[in-house]
């Protein structure tokens, strides 16, 4: 049985890598990225609850006339 000539394999693994590499690299750059983003002000309207707008005191039992 002939043996496996693995001589050549650390050379085709680094220059695949390198290959992977350089290809990322050149698709990343062709991407057009946004250079100042702004926020958005997200306006919420306020909604009045009924008990906002009259005056209410809360009596504690303790402060009540005996």
């Amino acid at each position: 049985m002939p043996q496996l000539d693995t001589s050549t394999w650390l050379t085709m693994i680094l220059s695949m890598f390198l290959v992977l590499f350089i290809i990322f690299q050149v698709k990343i750059s062709k991407h057009n990225f946004y250079h100042n983003p702004e926020l958005t002000p997200a306006k919420t309207p306020k909604q009045n609850a009924p008990w906002e707008t009259k005056w209410t005191k809360i009596y504690l039992p303790l402060s009540l006339p005996l």
